[in-house]
């Protein structure tokens, strides 16, 4: 009987895995690879922040997994892993396997913080993105006819919680959107009323990325007309706003959190060690603690050799490859490969015409930073017709203006009728 190989999540790692192993064992009947996710899609997340500004297509940053070497593929949700039986159960009946590789990714953390999770908006998925978009879009055409100017800077107040490398791309986003588009049609906002708040609950935005880099990010956001409050930890949302630790309250009709992740739930389930962000605590092979059969493997995973590695793309993808090497070592009796994280530096998009980028030694921003920024990522997007259609996306919104058609009915619009 052939041996299963079961991969849970279609982000970069699970990919990268699945590509990899497919790539090895193609043609090779001893072994089955399937790959699960509940959307049938990779999600291209580096180019997310652009949705909301109507700057790309949402369907060009998405990929159907069986059009990625057409790699075994089962849409289905996961809803319980069992090790002790190597069985995976899900909504479509259960799975078992001999390798199993967890790659299910993480999801937001609210710090327990109240009504975070009630009254913000969630900034992670593709269908967050197109919502937050439309929400955006909405707010500026009931704005545009509002008489109260309390009530329509109340609408045109944008906060987004979290100075990390999510939030500063969205927010500079946001402001090319409100700012190079809204602003301009619009005439009855006028561009004193937009106001856009970055809220930190640490020192410094952009942790990670060089202080210089990080310093003249902050300065360049600011003379965008953003507002930038570090040190800003919130202490109470609610239905129009947030509160601080300090007592300051900010009304805004909307809220988007971009403030942290934690490890996904099921992997908070899995038996062993765990941090304090749920992660499993694996040795430097991925391995889960008792079961060397189980990897983990990105957001939800903490190596004993790098546990400090930042939640960015280059590290679930060089984990997805230790992991299938693993397996293939396993099987064969050769040496375990370790996971070492080698930093390839940060990249971070200010908006239209302007990056910082920081790879080893080697730092500048700018326009020129801004271009290299666009190469990298139209480079690592899967699939040319991807690359073709980002590309012209891109091409495009220098030439004409942006499409802010409202295409679905945004959440609770008292005007269209949507409860």
């Amino acid at each position: 009987m052939a041996k299963r190989i079961v991969i849970l999540g279609a982000g970069f790692g699970g990919v990268e895995a699945a590509v990899h192993l497919d790539r090895a064992l193609r043609g090779d009947r001893d072994y089955e690879v399937l790959l699960v996710n509940d959307t049938n899609y990779f999600l291209f997340t580096p180019l997310l922040p652009q949705i909301p500004s109507s700057y790309i297509n949402p369907r060009h940053i998405v990929q159907p997994v069986r059009d990625v070497r057409r790699v075994p593929f089962r849409r289905d949700r996961v809803l319980a892993i069992d090790v002790e039986r190597r069985r995976v159960e899900c909504v479509g009946g259960a799975l078992e396997y001999d390798y199993l590789i967890f790659a299910l990714g993480s999801r937001t953390e609210y710090f327990n913080i109240p009504g975070a999770r009630e009254h913000t908006w969630d900034f992670k998925t593709l269908e967050d993105a197109v919502v937050l978009r439309e929400r955006v879009i909405d707010l500026c055409e009931h704005a545009d006819h509002t008489a109260d100017a309390e009530e329509r800077r109340r609408l045109m107040t944008f906060v987004v919680v979290g100075g990390g490398y999510t939030g500063v791309e969205l927010i500079a986003e946001m402001q090319d959107f409100l700012f190079e588009y809204v602003e301009p049609r619009y005439r009855g906002i006028a561009r004193d009323e937009i106001r856009l708040l970055l809220l930190e609950a640490t020192q410094q935005i952009l942790r990670g990325v060089h202080p210089a880099l990080a310093e003249n990010a902050e300065k360049r956001l600011r003379r965008e007309g953003i507002q930038i409050r570090t040190g800003a930890k919130v202490r109470r949302c609610f239905e129009g706003g947030v509160e601080l630790a300090s007592g300051e309250v900010i009304h805004a009709a909307t809220v988007a959190w971009a403030a942290g992740v934690r490890a996904h739930e099921l992997a908070e389930a899995l038996p062993g060690p765990h941090d304090g962000i749920g992660r499993c605590l694996v040795n430097e092979h991925l391995q889960l603690a008792g079961h060397p059969e189980v990897f983990v493997i990105g957001d939800s995973a903490a190596a004993s050799t790098a546990p400090d590695a930042p939640r960015v793309a280059p590290v679930p993808i060089d984990q997805g490859r230790v992991a299938a090497r693993s397996i293939l070592a396993l099987q064969h009796g050769g040496k375990l490969e370790s996971y070492e994280y080698v930093a390839k530096g940060m990249l971070v998009s200010l908006g239209m015409n302007y990056a910082v980028v920081n790879i080893g030694p080697i730092r500048f921003y700018g326009y020129f930073a801004w271009l290299f920024w666009n190469a990298v990522h139209l480079f690592k997007l899967v699939g040319f017709k991807k690359q073709l259609q980002v590309a012209l996306d891109w091409s495009l919104a220098t030439i004409f203006p942006r499409d802010a058609s409202i295409v679905r009915r945004p959440r609770g619009c008292k005007y269209c009728g949507e409860p």
